[in-house]
């Protein structure tokens, strides 16, 4: 009995979020062919670009690795929960900090310590920025979705507010820049490819943040305390430290993302920073339903529609925004989706089924 239930709950966790992307792949289809463009030719095309050829795969990997660390900033807290969306403010606050960092550790420190700085700058930073939310929640009951939603314009105007003015680099004339890091603390590339060192770290904090919520005392109290929030107090679990921690890590998570897009592909701050990873992540925490070793995977496939956006407006003369009304149609079919777990009768037990039966009946 127990063996089944389990197995008709994994069933259920694989079976709705596939079925919602699936849904999402028809309404897509139709937009596609209202605009004029073939579905299967677009379907086609993007698969191409995101999975053709080791050069596009590599590129789906390069964008794939923010979106692994960005989507933590959302599933951790879920795991408490708490719904954050404030990922892309952390992201861009993380960037920040690793500029700061960069350029004023750059003239002394060697290449690894340089490094180090910025990492640890990014993950202060996106860990504080959250950390805020986290505490208004508790201290304030401040809602969380509001208030990260908010700190995210925060962080896009501080963002603007400094590469034009206190940073701005007097060279960078068309996009206003902050002054560069210089190459040689630049992170590297692994191996021979042209994916950067960012993408393990996506990977190890995906695992980090499993063993973290699965296999640890803080976390079944993390998830003790998102399953009944008063139970969690009348047991004694400390529910504010709790609350600080677990947004401290999901910010943290956010701002190393933002760091990784400093060190290993801008090389500067400026407009490009926002480039929405932290939007995205949002999407992959859903899909992955909170798990961070499937938010892994997620992001893959995610970051290979997002690498296929060129290709679209290339050969099928679609708008540059359609990869977004991709995105937002995916979006839209998993949130729908989260109203069908436990209400469909092929996941249920039998025995659940037909108890529900006898009393409808009486």
């Amino acid at each position: 009995m127990i063996n089944s239930h389990n197995y008709r709950r994994s069933l259920e966790a694989v079976c709705i979020p596939l079925f919602a992307l699936l849904f999402s792949l028809v309404l897509f289809g139709i937009f596609c062919a209202a605009a004029g463009a073939n579905p299967y030719e677009v379907y086609g095309s993007i698969y191409k670009a995101a999975f053709g050829s080791w050069f596009s795969f590599q590129n789906t990997l390069i964008r794939a690795s923010p979106l692994m660390l960005t989507s933590l900033c959302t599933a951790l807290p879920a795991r408490l929960g708490l719904m954050i969306i404030g990922n892309e403010g952390a992201f861009v606050i993380g960037g920040l900090g690793a500029v700061a960092a960069g350029l004023t550790l750059s003239t002394n420190a060697p290449p690894v310590v340089v490094q180090i700085g910025m990492a640890v700058a990014g993950i202060i930073c996106g860990g504080i920025w959250i950390g805020a939310v986290g505490a208004l929640r508790h201290y304030r009951a401040v809602n969380e979705t509001i208030s990260s939603l908010l700190l995210n314009y925060i962080a896009i105007a501080l963002l603007n507010h400094l590469v034009s003015g206190p940073w701005k680099d007097p060279s960078s004339l068309n996009k206003p820049s902050s002054y560069p890091i210089a190459d040689i603390n630049m992170l590297g590339k692994i191996g021979d490819s042209r994916i950067h060192y960012g993408l393990i770290y996506g990977l190890i904090a995906c695992a980090i943040a499993y063993f973290l919520i699965q296999r640890t005392t803080f976390g079944f109290a993390a998830r003790t305390a998102g399953g009944n929030i008063r139970a969690a107090r009348i047991a004694g679990l400390p529910v504010g430290k709790l609350t600080m921690a677990i947004c401290f890590l999901a910010g943290s998570c956010a701002g190393l993302a933002g760091m990784v897009e400093i060190a290993a592909v801008q090389g500067r701050a400026n407009a490009s920073l926002n480039a929405n990873y932290g939007y995205s992540g949002i999407l992959v925490a859903f899909i992955a339903r909170h798990n961070p070793l499937a938010a892994a995977v997620v992001a893959i496939l995610l970051g290979g529609i997002l690498a296929s956006g060129g290709i679209l407006q290339r050969v099928h003369e679609l708008p540059d925004a359609t990869i977004l009304v991709f995105q937002g149609l995916v979006f839209l079919a998993v949130l729908y989706s989260e109203s069908l777990y436990g209400r469909l009768a092929i996941f249920k037990d039998r025995e659940v089924v037909s108890s529900n039966k006898s009393e409808a009946i009486a």
